[in-house]
């Protein structure tokens, strides 16, 4: 005959013999629960001090102390707060892992070269980090008419090395004349000229990151920028409003895979190029 009751009445567990276990769930955020004690239904939207927020279909939030009295799909659940997660390598703007403790550099001799604020500030925000970490700075020529004459007053050499990003850099083109003619020069042993085939580097921003299928076409005559504005509906009257639109669009920049890849690819290749000095 069985005893019910268990040969030793003195173990440990007695009270709790029999009772099924609740399981404790990790208070992860948009998990759905209801609370035992008044039915409200939420979603976790977060956690602070033993507490978690709670978020309704109305967009409703209340605190609930963390621990006993929720349920998730009618059955009870213990919340808990959740792990963190193992810490993943972080990454720059160019997808570029970034390096424990990573300092900027004191910076190079050698340097990259664009033709406007607006290259600048794009290559900045992309590439910003990888270029502080190398210690690599970038300048704006306002024009590749200006290099012949920034090479003779600071000619480059082995230590100092030059990468030119070009706009429009297209066969035939007249940026394409003047970059074979200097890179034909004395300099050319210690200068890189890339570019990519657009007008504008604001053609470098995908049309997929500006939310459209793709740029507007500008009529002959009609300055780039002021015609993109145009076509845009966004105001054209003046600089400041130039710089408002360019503003607009760096805004939809945040990696680099928001830009096209025939800039990718020679942004990398003068990133290359300029830290290879002494090599």
């Amino acid at each position: 005959m069985d005893d019910r009751y268990g040969a030793d009445v003195l173990a440990s567990g007695w009270r709790t013999r029999g009772q099924r276990e609740i399981p404790r769930v990790q208070a992860q955020r948009d998990l759905v629960v209801e609370v035992v004690e008044d039915g409200f239904c939420g979603a976790v939207v977060g956690i602070s001090s033993g507490m978690v927020e709670l978020e309704d279909r109305r967009r409703k939030r209340r605190l609930f102390p963390l621990g006993g009295g929720f349920l998730i799909d009618g059955k009870p659940v213990t919340l808990v707060v959740p792990q963190r997660a193992a810490e993943r390598p972080r990454r720059t703007a160019s997808g570029s892992f970034v390096a424990p403790e990573a300092r900027a550099r004191v910076a190079r001799a050698s340097r990259i070269l664009v033709e406007g604020r607006h290259d600048a500030e794009l290559v900045e925000k992309v590439w910003g980090a990888d270029l502080r970490a190398e210690g690599v700075v970038v300048e704006y020529l306002q024009g590749i008419d200006l290099l012949h004459d920034l090479l003779e007053a600071e000619p480059p050499s082995a230590e100092r090395r030059y990468g030119v990003l070009v706009d429009h850099l297209v066969p035939h083109s007249k940026e394409s004349r003047v970059a074979q003619q200097i890179e034909r020069g004395k300099h050319g042993a210690h200068l890189r000229i890339v570019g990519h085939p657009w007008i504008d580097v604001w053609q470098c921003v995908t049309p997929k990151a500006m939310g459209i299928t793709r740029w507007p076409e500008i009529p002959r005559g009609t300055e780039f920028k002021v015609g993109i504005c145009r076509a845009f509906g966004w105001p054209a009257q003046d600089q400041a409003d130039i710089a408002h639109a360019w503003q607009r669009i760096l805004s939809r920049v945040t990696t680099y895979r928001d830009l096209e890849p025939a800039l990718l690819g020679r942004v990398e290749e003068l990133i290359d190029f300029v830290t290879q000095e002494g090599r």
